[in-house]
């Protein structure tokens, strides 16, 4: 029974030390996106490490609350190339990409919100054999849904992975620059972040036109 009591009360004592260091691990909670990524991701080559910012630097709670959900779009959760002059289908499929994960962040500055987005993804080699590297592009908008959905700002990013004998190989990106005015309480829940591949961003962007001078 002695022998009992000594085992109970080590128990005891070791459950005591774990609830304290639970209480002790709120600034852990605070940690960087980049950190949240490598929790969340495994971490990996692809990731830059983010700067972090200074203490109290444009950072709120209420950002919690204004940091929109993430949604891959619909129709635009893979990426699928085919052999040139080819559908991306059958014996003709070169790679496809997925999205499998997403993470976000936010930042409350002068009535702006500054988001940095985390997607992560796999690209499979299909029958026709995958080129040594391959550029995914990928678009992220933000989005106020509703009756009719009004975008608030979009932007297109790109990502280079080295393909492999594998035959399959992630990919992580992390778009750190975007930004939009802070929303109002009345509408703020109704944003959205939507991603998604977007095979437009690989074209370059059309150069403006020349203004004549008169």
């Amino acid at each position: 029974m002695a022998r009992h009591r000594v085992i109970r009360a080590a128990l005891a004592s070791v459950v005591a030390a774990a609830l304290g260091c639970g209480t002790l691990a709120g600034p852990a909670a605070a940690q960087s996106l980049t950190d949240r990524f490598k929790s969340l991701f495994g971490g990996g080559k692809s990731e830059e490490p983010a700067e972090k910012p200074a203490p109290g630097e444009g950072q709120s709670r209420e950002s919690d609350v204004l940091c929109p959900p993430v949604a891959i779009r619909s129709g635009a959760s893979t990426y699928a190339v085919g052999a040139p002059g080819k559908e991306p289908v059958g014996s003709d499929l070169r790679f496809q990409a997925t999205i499998t994960r997403t993470a976000r962040e936010c930042a409350i500055n002068g009535g702006e919100i500054t988001a940095r987005i985390g997607i992560q993804g796999r690209i499979i080699v299909g029958p026709a054999g995958a080129p040594p590297t391959v550029q995914v592009p990928l678009r992220v908008a933000v989005v106020q849904g509703g009756v009719s959905e009004k975008t608030i700002a979009t932007k297109a990013y790109q990502t280079t992975v080295t393909m492999s004998e594998s035959g399959s190989e992630p990919f992580t990106l992390v778009a750190e620059d975007m930004t939009f005015p802070a929303p109002s309480a009345d509408v703020a829940e109704n944003y959205i972040f939507y991603i998604g591949f977007d095979p437009q961003a690989l074209k370059p962007e059309p150069k403006p036109k020349a203004v004549r001078k008169k």
